[in-house]
């Protein structure tokens, strides 16, 4: 008996639980699973503190190492087809638009993939990440199961053929950060980021961060880590700019 039938099933209602499962996957990927063992690990949460026989941690991490290298893969030989005259910076800076964190999260809650977790910790306290962290797990899975064919199938019907617009795409900002940092070294400018102290009220503790260019505060930007809060206050300070940063030289 596998580990995670002992866990997750009853002797006397594994075959239902099974079934249940086996179309959950089956509705999630439009692929018919073989091996469900791959896929519950997919979903198990290191919160859970599960091992197996040799004493190794079962959860989907290994997984999502799997399914970002997966996703790589196809999405950078889909580049190499689709964009003959590409050259390498461009066809990484593309293929890191589509597997952007942010792109990955949104796939993630466009299958609803979060309420299937298995988690000793409740849903509210996981980060915004779980749901692209999900969506890679359930890519590594696929691998395992099936094969790189079907692998490769799932990230064309679920990735590329919605999602990849190549037009869409060149003109699509990754960070805002790091357009602004350009800029300000093209053009001379000093930039700083500075954390000020938050006093909101909420439970969840905050980040402020003021975005200066050339000791003057252009904006500022709020959110729960303070990485998150540079980034919008880049945003914020590119669209503020935005005629000086797009502005185009003189013939």
């Amino acid at each position: 008996m596998s580990i995670f039938k002992k866990i997750f099933s009853s002797k006397k209602s594994r075959s239902t639980e099974d079934g249940i499962f086996f179309e959950t996957i089956q509705n999630i990927t439009e692929i018919t699973p073989t091996e469900l063992e791959h896929y519950r690990r997919a979903f198990t949460h290191r919160s859970m503190n599960i091992t197996d026989n040799a004493g190794n941690a079962v959860n989907y991490e290994r997984l999502e190492f799997l399914g970002d290298a997966m996703l790589g893969s196809v999405i950078a030989a889909y580049l190499f087809k689709m964009v003959p005259y590409g050259d390498e910076g461009y066809l990484t800076k593309m293929r890191s638009k589509i597997v952007s964190r942010e792109h990955l999260n949104h796939l993630g809650k466009s299958l609803d993939l979060i309420k299937h977790v298995q988690s000793k910790v409740s849903n509210q306290q996981f980060g915004e990440n779980i749901h692209g962290n999900l969506f890679e797990a359930i890519i590594g899975a696929i691998y395992l199961d099936l094969g790189f064919e079907k692998c490769e199938e799932f990230i064309y019907n679920k990735v590329i053929i919605p999602y990849v617009d190549i037009g869409k795409l060149e003109g699509k900002v990754i960070s805002y950060k790091s357009l602004l940092i350009e800029w300000c070294q093209k053009e001379k400018h000093s930039f700083q980021f500075e954390v000020f102290e938050d006093n909101g009220t909420e439970s969840i503790k905050y980040f402020g961060v003021k975005l200066k260019i050339d000791d003057q505060v252009i904006a500022r930007g709020r959110a729960t880590s303070k990485k998150k809060a540079e980034e919008i206050a880049s945003k914020r300070a590119y669209f503020a700019l935005q005629d000086k940063i797009e502005k185009k030289p003189q013939a």
